[in-house]
């Protein structure tokens, strides 16, 4: 996070967000400001609500309780205590508490929504959310309790609870009381008027934050992979020419085509090799990587603008539209698109991820890796017999890519009624891309291990027919971890090559 006074600002209304917007404001690189025009919208659309309310039209969640409650009235004269209970009785989140960048998003997307000028909220609540998200005051949002529609309700009930002063924030990295902390906001009390909880609440923003971070992380893991995979085409003697541009030419599907060229790039394929080729075809893990890891580049192109859609769409309900004063009843919450890209990429993801695995399995086995010593163990002689090398670290891979592959199971296909058969068919979004999450800190893990296994083959090589990115790569990671020369714990040195690459110093290629 850059200090305030440096931070460029991003406009937000008629100017939509990209997901790297939204990548951006959750690490705090940039301030959020409402462009004048979506201010007038705002506007527009509380007020068109205001008449609404005094001329005593009909209106879900302001005249009507909300949900299967919807045939029951609520008087206007009590109508103001709705926005305060919607909140209250949805604060029963549980499980983790979404990190600070997560949360970061989850304000910024909920911003781009409301920003659009249809949901009836006055200006002040979306400033007050911006100057939430600016000021890093951030609320503590629980990560379990949503079915993905009535968008996520539960979630962001804390969003709206943080706006009045109840429950938790994060300040600093600390968790304080909600009302401690908005005395650092510019009016410390607030209070929500007639649908404001319900236009906070009833929308798709933390399904779709969570997808901006796993859209991140996958598209970094496409690139890792390919370097791993040419590393271990050096290591293990393969034939450089299943990377070839001419061959993929006839398959031309861009995100394969693409993974080929990084993996031709790092293996310097317009070099002459140093070594005979032992086998004219390489295994599967191998040669068709570009096949297992060109799947997920694709799918990300895809999945892009449905996602920038999402972020900047009127996911609440009811929507209304002063032009044509009219309310529109209907049920943008939910997060289907959402959650049918969470559940395609995390299929993906875990395939990568079982590619990885395969590749440490190819590397360890004596029968498979070209000469290398069997689990790539250093040592020579009499004590050779009792150190082990990488044996464990392959039985970790299995075991993550096994888990990696058990979250591929579609959310979706759960979907289960509710709320008294109301909410008779939801998306299960968010769940989804908190799983599509967990593939990936998975996925990470065993490309973490995998690297350590790739430049304990390098050493063992000693660079000998290695090409530019397995020098790089090793290098790199000599300078934290040193060559396993006999048998120790290894979970610091994959923590440390996870924090690496993590911070964007792990020598992967540029995509």
């Amino acid at each position: 996070m850059s200090p305030a006074a440096a931070l460029p600002t991003i406009l937000v209304g008629e100017h939509p967000l990209t997901i790297e917007d939204v990548l951006t404001l959750a690490h705090g690189d940039a301030l959020l400001s409402l462009d004048p025009q979506s201010t007038a919208k705002i506007a527009a659309s509380a007020d068109f609500l205001a008449r609404l309310i005094a001329q005593d039209h009909a209106v879900y969640g302001v005249t009507t309780g909300v949900g299967d409650s919807v045939t029951t009235a609520i008087p206007a004269a009590i109508a103001r205590q709705m926005p305060l209970n919607l909140l209250r009785f949805h604060g029963c989140g549980v499980g983790p508490n979404l990190d600070e960048p997560a949360a970061a998003a989850v304000l910024a997307v909920r911003v781009a929504s409301l920003a659009r000028g249809h949901s009836g909220v006055r200006v002040v609540v979306v400033q007050r959310l911006c100057e939430l998200l600016n000021k890093r005051i951030l609320p503590v949002i629980p990560s379990l309790g949503s079915v993905g529609a009535s968008g996520d309700l539960t979630p962001l009930s804390y969003v709206a609870a943080l706006l009045v002063g109840e429950r938790e924030a994060l300040v600093d990295g600390k968790m304080v009381d909600a009302a401690q902390a908005v005395q650092l906001l510019a009016e410390p009390a607030f209070e929500l008027r007639e649908k404001e909880s319900l236009s906070i609440m009833n929308g798709t923003s933390v399904m779709t934050a969570l997808a901006c971070l796993a859209f991140d992380r996958a598209r970094r893991l496409c690139r890792w992979s390919a370097a791993l995979t040419a590393v271990c085409s050096d290591v293990l003697r393969g034939n450089p020419g299943h990377f070839d541009q001419r061959l993929f030419e006839l398959k031309p599907h861009p995100g394969q085509m693409l993974v080929a060229a990084w993996i031709a790039h790092d293996l310097q394929v317009e070099l002459p090799r140093a070594q005979p080729l032992t086998r004219l075809q390489d295994r599967y893990s191998i040669r068709c990587a570009p096949h297992v890891i060109g799947v997920l580049v694709d799918a990300l192109t895809w999945m892009r603008p449905w996602l920038q859609t999402e972020i900047n769409s009127c996911n609440d309900n009811p929507l209304l539209d002063p032009e044509s004063e009219r309310v529109l009843h209907g049920g943008h919450f939910y997060g289907g698109h959402v959650g049918f890209a969470m559940d395609s990429c995390k299929a993906a993801v875990a395939s990568v991820t079982d590619l990885l695995d395969r590749q440490m399995a190819h590397l360890c086995d004596p029968e498979m890796n070209n000469g290398l010593p069997a689990n790539l163990v250093l040592l020579d002689g009499a004590y050779s017999v009792v150190h082990h090398g990488f044996k464990a670290m392959a039985i970790g891979t299995s075991a993550l890519a096994a888990e990696a592959c058990k979250l591929a199971m579609p959310a979706a296909v759960f979907s289960r009624s509710t709320e008294c058969h109301n909410q008779d068919k939801v998306p299960m979004a968010t769940i989804a891309a908190r799983d599509c999450l967990q593939t990936l800190e998975l996925a990470e893990h065993c490309a973490a291990m995998l690297t350590l296994a790739v430049a304990q083959a390098v050493d063992l090589r000693e660079f000998n027919g290695c090409h530019h990115r397995a020098k790089l790569l090793t290098a790199s990671v000599r300078k934290l971890v040193p060559v396993v020369s006999a048998d120790r714990r290894m979970d610091v040195d994959i923590a440390r090559i996870l924090e690496l690459y993590r911070r964007g110093q792990l020598p992967i290629g540029h995509e």
